[in-house]
């Protein structure tokens, strides 16, 4: 009996194939968000239709409305992507850091590094920012809050290093430095900084946010 039931459990823990309707549909959710992510970039969200969008990825209207509802769960989606990877990025670079201006400094350019090629896209994204639904939603995807408790980590790492004071206020100051390093993107968007302008402009305000927490 302890055989069989051996036997059953591996039967149960086995891991089912995809089915081909499931491996299309796949395919189908892949082409309409590469398509959707080029028209974005170029056209901006307002610019870019669900018809365009289609078109672009060589099918009906009706195929995208199968798998997205709308267009704002399609740029969604996108994002979504997007930040989990730049998360993952910040993050490891963050472990790198020597002390925690280092960190911080340090997890800012990944994720600027990161959007470096993809500045429409972030373009677009800011533009979003300030519908009323759509924005709000964009800023209540999970990465955002995970990015604020990043930041938070490395605060907390600095007290535990004895770089900071017990009393840094990591919830206030990991705030802070989120909203700073949102703040940043549209100088890259729209005043084409670079990559080492961002880091110049990001290390004085981490100098400056960090300069009230300092022991001693």
């Amino acid at each position: 009996m302890k055989h069989v039931a051996e036997v059953e459990g591996h039967a149960e823990t086995r891991v089912r194939m995809p089915t081909r309707r499931a491996l299309a549909k796949q395919q189908t959710r892949a082409k309409v968000l590469a398509a959707a992510r080029e028209l974005f970039s170029t056209e901006g969200y307002e610019g870019a239709t669900i018809r365009d969008i289609a078109a672009a990825a060589g099918m009906s209207t009706g195929a995208v409305f199968a798998n997205f509802a709308d267009k704002s769960e399609l740029f969604r989606e996108i994002m979504t992507s997007d930040l989990d990877a730049v998360l993952a990025a910040m993050s490891e670079a963050a472990v790198r850091g020597r002390t925690v201006d280092d960190a911080l400094l340090k997890a800012f350019s990944a994720g600027y590094a990161f959007y470096r090629g993809q500045m429409p896209l972030v373009r677009a994204a800011l533009g979003l920012s300030w519908s009323c639904e759509d924005g709000q939603a964009l800023r209540a995807l999970p990465a955002m809050q995970d990015t604020i408790e990043l930041f938070a980590e490395q605060l907390a790492l600095g007290v535990e290093r004895g770089e900071l004071s017990q009393e840094c206020e990591i919830k206030l100051r990991s705030q802070m430095l989120f909203d700073n390093y949102l703040a940043n993107y549209p100088q890259a968007v729209f005043g084409g900084w670079s990559l080492e302008a961002l880091q110049a402009r990001s290390r004085d305000q981490i100098r400056v946010i960090l300069a009230g927490a300092r022991r001693g």
